[in-house]
């Protein structure tokens, strides 16, 4: 089992959290599964950026990013070079330090 720590975001978890997550499992589903209610507009399915996270630590433990990943993460508010989108980033063994942006690009949720 790896450790997830979420850095405090006003919305999702002002205090921040850490959550346990098992190998193989996506960071969108760790969050989800632990009561943080990341956005995920397209159901997880790659096709959006409202799950972009911000890897701090253990980002090259994860699983390596394809084509409609990086596609995608280019249109995403805030993008750094250790950013994910949390549907296809897989935890592995090792430990995690993300942060949820403080705005996502969802027309569904500003009322567009």
């Amino acid at each position: 089992m790896a450790i997830i720590k979420i850095l405090p975001h006003p919305e999702y978890c002002p205090q921040g959290a850490q959550v346990e997550a098992s190998a193989g499992t996506s960071v969108c589903e760790a969050l989800l599964d632990n009561g943080i209610a990341i956005e995920h507009a397209c159901d997880m399915s790659c096709a959006c950026t409202t799950c972009h996270v911000i890897v701090r630590e253990g980002f090259a433990s994860l699983n390596e990013m394809d084509e409609s990943e990086e596609d995608l993460l280019d249109r995403a508010w805030g993008l750094e070079p250790n950013s994910r989108l949390s549907c296809q980033a897989i935890v592995a063994q090792k430990d995690l330090v993300v942060e949820i942006p403080k705005y996502s690009i969802n027309h569904a949720k500003e009322n567009h």
